[in-house]
């Protein structure tokens, strides 16, 4: 198979639909099941497979058989994209932000005493991330309101990984230091 993958990945460079097909048929199967070892959630392990041939589509011109067989470069990606979602939904959970589909699914009404439902807090935040640059405000909402890893920011900004955690940490500076001085707290 890692001659005729060799030339479908080939073929998918060029833009052709039906050797697409025919890959993610022949792959699809082994790439999720590395996924589902490692996410134990069937639409976390899902949604990673569809990321993870939409990356085979976009990159399929920069593959290097010499570098690797394709059942190789599928697995690599699979079980980086794997792991990043894995990071991500810890974190999560270790900071009490539930995902922005469980979010959209819960039915009750959001508590009055929730900060985040707050005009006043709203509108300092708004006033906050009006004063970011374009660069670090656009990081800063696919982190926080798209539940993206920096890995997966980068891959979409197409901007180099250290590029993107630069503007975060500057960002995240910049809203600590008005937001800290808004609510009367120490600026540390």
């Amino acid at each position: 198979m890692s001659a005729e993958g060799v030339d479908l990945i080939a073929r998918i460079a060029q833009g052709d639909r039906q050797a697409f097909g025919r890959f993610y048929d022949t792959f699809a199967p082994l790439a999720f099941g590395l996924i589902r070892r490692i996410l134990p959630q069937p639409g976390d392990a899902e949604d990673v497979l569809q990321e993870v041939f939409w990356e085979i589509w976009r990159l399929a011109p920069r593959y290097e058989p010499a570098r690797g067989a394709p059942a190789a470069w599928v697995l690599t990606r699979a079980r980086s994209r794997a792991i990043d979602r894995l990071r991500s939904l810890r974190r999560r959970e270790e900071v009490g932000v539930e995902s922005i589909d469980t979010a959209a699914a819960r039915s009750g009404a959001v508590s009055a005493e929730d900060p985040a439902t707050r005009v006043p807090d709203r509108e300092l935040v708004r006033g906050a991330m009006g004063t970011l640059l374009p660069a670090q405000r656009e990081v800063v909402e696919l982190a926080f309101f798209g539940g993206m890893t920096h890995t997966e920011i980068a891959e979409r900004l197409q901007q180099p990984l250290g590029t993107v955690k630069t503007r975060m940490r500057a960002a995240l500076i910049r809203m600590r230091e008005l937001l800290g001085s808004t609510a009367g707290e120490p600026v540390t």
